[in-house]
């Protein structure tokens, strides 16, 4: 398994997820996106970042299974996905997606501007990003980047998916768009939705990150975001044993 983190997250974001799969028996590798981590914010909020992540993806698994000391553990044919929020976007890409990042136009008002607006009014636009063919199934957190995929631009993913998007969004995702990203994409996909907001896919929080971070780290009402996580990392280990078996 792979895990791409979300805009400005780091690699081990979803820490008890990836050890649900590891217990369950799976190696899980994740890195930082050079540009766009905790760390990092050099390319943030550029267009430019959108074509690098699932390239940064596909450097992983190449390093995994050509260079890792243990990569002879490794089974080249059942290769999963894991990502959330910006890293869920790479995921579709990496699948089999097609953005068009000049969709970006509508919110690129007049009083917009960000870096990538003024890349887009500059025609500075990045190529087609890579697919990677060797990822056999996927699990996807409440995508985000929903405005760069068209039904059209979703019809060559071909592989099992697991999606899961937040009712009330946030952090950037607004829940109608992942919306009709997930009912747009083909096939059947495994869809569900969680009762709360954007950030509830991230594991639950310490009380020193809770008053740092309250508007990551605090719910809805009546929200149980550990007991959701045991249920949420239950239900991709599952998928995937079923899916990759």
């Amino acid at each position: 398994m792979v895990f791409s983190h979300g805009r400005g997250g780091w690699f081990g974001q979803h820490n008890d997820t990836a050890e649900a799969l590891a217990d369950a028996g799976f190696v899980v590798a994740a890195i930082n996106h050079p540009g766009d981590n905790t760390n990092d914010s050099s390319q943030r909020d550029s267009l430019s970042v959108l074509a690098s992540r699932p390239a940064d993806l596909i450097r992983l698994l190449d390093f995994m299974l050509s260079d890792w000391k243990d990569k002879a553990s490794l089974d080249s044919s059942k290769i999963g996905f894991f990502g959330f929020s910006a890293g869920a976007y790479t995921g579709l890409v990496l699948v089999g997606g097609n953005p068009d990042f000049r969709r970006i136009a509508p919110l690129c008002t007049e009083s917009n501007k960000s870096r990538g607006c003024e890349q887009f009014r500059n025609s500075d636009i990045p190529p087609n990003p890579p697919h990677e063919p060797r990822i056999r199934v996927a699990v996807l957190a409440d995508t985000a980047v929903n405005y760069a995929f068209t039904p059209k631009g979703l019809a060559d993913i071909q592989i099992p998916l697991l999606v899961w998007r937040s009712e009330l969004g946030g952090g950037g995702v607004d829940p109608k768009n992942s919306a009709h990203t997930a009912s747009s994409l083909p096939g059947k996909p495994d869809v569900h939705t969680v009762p709360a907001g954007h950030f509830a896919f991230l594991p639950p929080c310490s009380p020193q990150l809770a008053s740092a971070l309250s508007h990551v780290c605090n719910d809805v009402p009546g929200f149980d975001r550990a007991a959701f996580h045991r249920d949420f990392n239950a239900s991709v280990v599952r998928f995937l044993r079923e899916r990759l078996s």
